[in-house]
């Protein structure tokens, strides 16, 4: 007696999962590993390049690229142009400035619900970001820094518990992260890069000890940080690290 066949659509179900779950994992690499060439300016804003030049540098294929450059492209840091493939969006220092006024109060919201909403795991995760950023204050690089604040915004959006917060607020981290990388690298060097640590250890310890009051200050002092950054790039900057189609002068 031939043996009972599982019926086909739960075979496919069964084989499908596992590949839904990969095809997940790859569009989250494919858009970490493009945002990480935005915020270092590898990809320089302004810049034309393709579907496949992105396939080639993050070494994924076209699937997971195509579906990180559609969200990039919501997110506003690329632009899809039709027949002429994507470009970099330039930076608009006015605009972005202004975005920051959006984004102190929104994490104003989101360290107030991290403290409320925050589990023994979430807090314990941010003492231990905290531990490493003072045991590594003094040698840490940018490129490391960045690293880990990539994974501060995200331990404090996974203790809010508000999926809409993470979608607003991504974006918004990307931008302001590019302009620390350029502010860092082309205007102040490391002088002010101790600062910059200090902030981050202020918000991160206030919401791991739950203390509102201080993680409201602590924040706010970080975005008040951020905003004088613009002053500089506003007054001395080169435009065309803010947007490399711009011709040189001489």
């Amino acid at each position: 007696m031939n043996a009972k066949r599982p019926a086909p659509h739960l075979v496919e179900d069964e084989e499908d999962k596992p590949r839904r779950q990969n095809r997940v994992n790859f569009f989250e690499i494919a858009y970490q590993r493009i945002e990480d060439m935005l915020v270092s300016c590898d990809l320089k804003p302004g810049r034309q390049l393709t579907v496949q030049e992105l396939q080639d540098l993050t070494g994924l294929g076209r699937t997971p690229v195509h579906n990180a450059v559609n969200r990039l492209a919501a997110d506003t840091l690329l632009v899809i142009v039709p027949r002429h493939g994507l470009r970099v969006a330039p930076i608009d220092l006015a605009r972005e400035r202004m975005l920051l006024q959006l984004r102190r109060d929104i994490e104003r919201f989101v360290v107030k619900l991290a403290i409320e909403r925050a589990s023994l795991s979430h807090r314990n995760q941010m003492l231990h970001i905290e531990r490493a950023l003072k045991d590594r204050r003094e040698t840490l690089t940018l490129d490391e820094f960045n690293q880990l604040d990539r994974r501060i915004d995200q331990i404090l959006l996974s203790a809010a518990n508000e999926p809409f917060l993470e979608h607003t607020l991504r974006p918004l981290h990307t931008i302001f992260r590019r302009i620390g990388f350029i502010h860092h690298t082309h205007c102040s060097g490391r002088v002010d890069f101790p600062r910059t640590v200090d902030c981050h250890l202020a918000v991160i310890n206030a919401v791991a000890n739950r203390h509102a009051a201080a993680a409201v200050e602590a924040s706010d002092e970080l975005i008040g940080f951020v905003d004088t950054m613009f002053d500089e790039l506003e007054s001395g900057i080169d435009p065309r690290l803010l947007d490399c189609s711009i011709e040189p002068i001489f």
